[in-house]
C-alpha cells in the first residue's frame, strides 16, 4: 500500500507549515490535496468554531487503493473483493489524513484545531465481520499521534453494506478550532 506521504503538499517544498504537519512529517506523511467531491457537496464547512468534514474516502494519489468489503475471509461466501481488517485500519488512517486536509482547506492552519470533537467511521463489512471499532482505530490513533490530547474524541464505528465507489472505509469528523 502506498501512503499519502507519496503525494506532494501544496507548498511543494516538503517543509511542514504547522506543528501538526511537522508531526505528520515525523511519521513520514504529508497532507494530500483535498479530494474532489464525487457528488454535490463540499469537503468541509465551517459553522461557528467547528469544522464539519464530509465523509472522506481513503484516496491515495487520487485513487482508491482497494475496494470491497472488510472481512476476516473465514467464510469465503462472497465473490466480491475483500479487504483484510489490518489493511482497512491503515485505510481509515488515510481517511483521517484526508479529513485533516479538508479541515486545513477551510481554516488555513491545522494548529488552530483545539479538539477533534467527534469521529464517525463507516466500514463496508462482510455480514459476519464485527470488528468495526478496530478498523476505525486507524483514524483515532492517527489523530492522537498528530494532535496529542486535542485528538481525543467521541466516536462511532458503524458497519454498512456498501460505501461510495465500493470503498472499504469512510471517515468524517468534527473539529473545534480557535
Amino acid at each position: 500500500m502506498t501512503t499519502p506521504a507519496e503525494t506532494t503538499s501544496p507548498a511543494e517544498s516538503g517543509a511542514p507549515t504547522s506543528a501538526v504537519e511537522q508531526r505528520l512529517a515525523e511519521l513520514g506523511l504529508t497532507l494530500p490535496e483535498v479530494a474532489a467531491p464525487v457528488a454535490d457537496y463540499v469537503p468541509a464547512i465551517v459553522s461557528g468554531s467547528y469544522v464539519y468534514t464530509s465523509g472522506q474516502l481513503p484516496f491515495i494519489n487520487g485513487k482508491l487503493e482497494a475496494t470491497g468489503k472488510v472481512s476476516l475471509g473465514e467464510l469465503g461466501t462472497s465473490d466480491e473483493p475483500t479487504v483484510d481488517p489490518e489493511d482497512a485500519k491503515r485505510y481509515a488512517a488515510v481517511c483521517a489524513i484526508n479529513a485533516l486536509a479538508a479541515v486545513k482547506s477551510v481554516i488555513g492552519d491545522l494548529d488552530r484545531i483545539t479538539r477533534i470533537v467527534k469521529v464517525v467511521g463507516f466500514v463496508s463489512s462482510d455480514p459476519t465481520f464485527t470488528g468495526q471499532p478496530g478498523v476505525i482505530n486507524g483514524a483515532s490513533e492517527l489523530l492522537g499521534q498528530v494532535l496529542g490530547d486535542a485528538g481525543k474524541h467521541a466516536r462511532s464505528a458503524v458497519g454498512v453494506s456498501v460505501l461510495p465507489l465500493d470503498s472499504p472505509v469512510e471517515v468524517e469528523l468534527i473539529a473545534e478550532f480557535s
